[in-house]
C-alpha cells in the first residue's frame, strides 16, 4: 500500500504492456488515481480516467496536472523496423513529456529501456549487472534509441526533487505469443544464422508489469534490469525449440544475407540484430529483487506459455534431429533461390 495519495499517468496505456500495468496497479497499490493516456481508444475499467491524445502534438500539461508519477510506455520505434524518422519522433515525444512533467512539478518518471543497451559483445560477463557499460551495437537502431531515451530521462532526473526509474527488460513474451523483439530474435536464429549459441532469457509481460508496480511503490531511483532468475543455456533452448532448420555461417555472411533480404523486402530481420544472436547479453536481476519484486515465471516457463505445442514436439529427439537436417537442406535450397530473386529485384530498381 502507498502511504501518500498518488496519481499515476500511464502513456501508451492501450498497448500490451500498458493495459497490464493499469490492471497491476489497481491490484497492487490500492487506492490510487490512474490516468490512462493513448491516442487510441482505451478500454479501461471503472474509476480509470482516460485521455485520448497525441503526445507528439497535443498539450500535455493538463494531462500531467496533479500527477505524482508518469509511466512513459508510448513508443514510435519497434525492433523489426529501421526508421530514422521514427527514432527522431521517439526522442521528440520524450522531450515533450519531460518538459510538461517539469512544468507540472511531477516528481517521479518511469521509462522502459531494454537489456540490449549493454550490447552483445565478445567477453561480456554472464550475467551483466547494472554497473556494466551502456554500449549497444551501433548498427541496431532500436537499441541505440533506447539508450538515448535512458540518457535523456536520467539527465532530467538530476534535479534533487526528481526520481527516475529506468527498467531494462529482456525479450518479452505473453501467453501464446512472442513479443516483437522475441519474434525478431527467433527469426534471426533460424534459416541462415550467424555462428554462436549464447544463453537466452525470456520475460513474461505480466512480470514486467509487476516490476513497474514495484518501482512505483518504492519510488526507486536508478536503473534496474528486469529478467527471471538465471537463463536458458543453448542445449536447453534447442530441446525447447525442437525441430528448427538452421544453417550456421560466419557472422559476415549472415549479415550480408540479412541485409540483402531486408533491402529486397523479403525479411523483417534487421542485420544489426545478428550480434545479439551470437554473443551473450543476459542480465542479473538482483537489484530489482532487493526491492521486493519476484517473477512469477521462470525463463523456461515464459518460453513454454508463449508457444503452442505441435505434433513435432511429441517425436523422439533423434527423429526431430533427422527432420531438422532434411528441413535445413530444403531451407538452404529455398534461400539460394531467394537470393537470386532478391538480386534480380535490386537490379531492376
Amino acid at each position: 500500500m502507498v502511504g501518500v495519495p498518488m496519481t499515476v499517468v500511464i502513456t501508451g496505456a492501450a498497448g500490451a504492456v500498458g493495459t497490464r500495468v493499469v490492471r497491476r496497479l489497481e491490484r497492487d497499490l490500492g487506492e490510487i488515481d490512474i490516468r490512462a493516456v493513448d491516442r487510441q481508444a482505451i478500454g479501461a475499467g471503472e474509476g480509470i480516467e482516460v485521455k485520448t491524445i497525441d503526445l507528439a502534438v497535443d498539450d500535455l500539461t493538463s494531462v500531467f496536472a496533479g500527477a505524482t508519477t508518469i509511466v512513459h510506455l508510448a513508443t514510435t520505434v519497434y525492433p523489426d523496423v529501421d526508421d530514422p524518422s521514427a527514432d527522431e519522433l521517439e526522442l521528440a515525444i520524450l522531450r515533450r513529456v519531460l518538459d510538461a512533467a517539469s512544468e507540472m512539478g511531477v516528481g517521479h518518471l518511469v521509462v522502459l529501456s531494454t537489456a540490449m543497451v549493454y550490447g552483445a559483445w565478445v567477453g561480456n560477463p554472464v550475467p551483466l549487472t547494472e554497473e556494466a557499460m551502456v554500449r549497444p551495437n551501433p548498427d541496431f537502431g532500436w537499441a541505440s534509441v533506447r539508450a538515448d531515451v535512458e540518457r535523456l530521462a536520467l539527465e532530467w532526473g538530476q534535479a534533487p526533487e526528481r526520481v527516475v526509474s529506468v527498467l531494462r527488460p529482456t525479450a518479452l513474451v505473453a501467453d501464446d505469443a512472442l513479443g516483437q523483439l522475441a519474434r525478431v530474435l527467433h527469426a534471426a536464429r533460424i534459416g541462415i544464422a550467424a555462428e554462436g549459441d549464447p544463453p537466452v532469457q525470456y520475460l513474461h509481460i505480466d512480470d514486467l508489469a509487476g516490476a513497474i508496480s514495484t518501482v512505483i511503490s518504492t519510488r526507486f531511483d536508478g536503473v534496474a534490469n528486469v529478467a527471471p532468475d538465471g537463463w536458458i543455456p543453448p542445449d536447453s533452448l534447442a530441446d525447447l525449440e525442437g525441430l528448427t532448420a538452421r544453417i550456421r555461417v560466419p557472422s559476415w555472411a549472415a549479415r550480408a544475407f540479412a541485409a540483402l533480404r531486408s533491402q529486397a523486402g523479403l525479411s523483417p530481420i534487421p542485420p544489426g540484430i545478428l550480434p545479439y544472436t551470437s554473443h551473450s547479453w543476459v542480465v542479473a536481476n538482483d537489484r530489482l529483487r532487493m526491492l521486493g519484486w519476484q517473477p512469477d515465471y521462470s525463463n523456461e516457463e515464459a518460453w513454454v506459455v508463449s508457444h503452442e505445442p505441435n505434433a513435432l514436439d511429441r517425436l523422439p529427439a533423434r527423429r526431430r534431429q533427422e527432420l531438422a537436417l532434411v528441413t535445413a537442406v530444403l531451407v538452404l535450397s529455398g534461400l539460394v533461390v531467394g537470393v537470386v530473386v532478391a538480386v534480380r529485384r535490386l537490379r531492376r530498381r
